[in-house]
């Protein structure tokens, strides 16, 4: 079928055109979708972490999923924006196996392949205002209903216009993990690929034929971090994308996603995001009932 032959690896969530005087002024805006941006006049600020990066006309930004980040803007702006997600899949995400640069000078035909995109997503600008809130808002659900339902000739070519940008970044990307030891690139795919299901160290150790003392020495010495750290912190990413997406009741995210101890899975939402679940739903239900006009 047409549609099966349609590739939906990335989500538009949100597009559309917004101009600022001054009043896009946020820290600590953190997503579980990315964002990329594309200045068509004015300038502003987007700050990443200890880094500060002047938008300029001409270029696109890019901020993954998850990343922390800010905006400052004192004069006037004019830019295109676009929300989208990586969609599960049988692969790692991209923005797991790549570090993308946030800057890049757009193709001159860039900003009509965005309009482009806008022009074939109606309905998908944001709502809300405040970036902190966009995540949060009910758009976004119904939004990813809608999904379902476009017409696949659409999502085709949203898949063409969202592949041609992000290959401008792609070009500059620096893998992750360079010559990384082939066993621990397969326990990578085997936790990307089992989320939802209960991940015992063991049997990731019996996965490389090592001890376990000596697999978390060797995934610790590849990643910097411990097989364990690792493990919550793809499920609890997994968990803010799924309350995102289907505002479905917290326990059955920390069913679906291996947890049987609920309480267990709030200490470690609560940990991994300074919040709890019940207060990040309760924030998505609220956010949702709110008017505030297009930027």
């Amino acid at each position: 079928m047409i549609q099966d032959s349609v590739n939906k690896e990335f989500v538009v969530l949100h597009t559309g055109f917004a101009f600022h005087h001054a009043d896009w002024n946020f820290s600590n805006v953190c997503s579980p979708f990315t964002r990329l941006h594309y200045v068509k006049s004015g300038n502003a600020r987007l700050i990443h972490g200890d880094k500060i990066y002047e938008m300029k006309p001409g270029y696109l930004y890019l901020t993954p999923a998850y990343v922390t980040h800010g905006y400052a803007c004192d004069g006037i702006l004019e830019l295109y924006y676009i929300h989208l997600y990586e969609q599960p899949g049988e692969r790692q995400r991209l923005f797991d196996r790549y570090r993308f640069p946030v800057e890049v000078k757009a193709q001159p035909y860039d900003m009509q392949i965005i309009r482009r995109l806008v022009t074939i997503n109606p309905g998908r600008e944001i709502l809300q205002y405040d970036p902190r809130l966009q995540d949060k808002s009910s758009l976004t659900s119904k939004n990813i209903s809608r999904f379902q339902q476009h017409p696949e000739a659409s999502e085709m070519e949203n898949s063409g216009i969202l592949r041609q940008l992000l290959s401008r970044f792609l070009l500059e990307a620096q893998p992750l993990h360079q010559q990384i030891d082939n066993r621990i690139e397969t326990v990578l795919q085997y936790i990307h690929n089992h989320s939802n299901e209960t991940i015992a160290i063991d049997t990731l150790a019996e996965s490389c034929h090592l001890s376990k003392d000596h697999f978390i020495r060797l995934f610790k010495n590849e990643l910097h971090t411990t097989p364990a750290r690792y493990i919550i912190r793809k499920k609890i990413e997994s968990a803010q994308l799924r309350l995102l997406i289907n505002q479905e009741p917290i326990a059955t995210t920390a069913y679906q996603l291996g947890f049987e101890n609920i309480s267990y899975f709030n200490r470690l939402f609560k940990k991994e995001t300074g919040i709890s679940p019940g207060t990040y739903k309760n924030q998505m239900k609220n956010s949702g009932r709110r008017t505030k006009f297009n930027p």
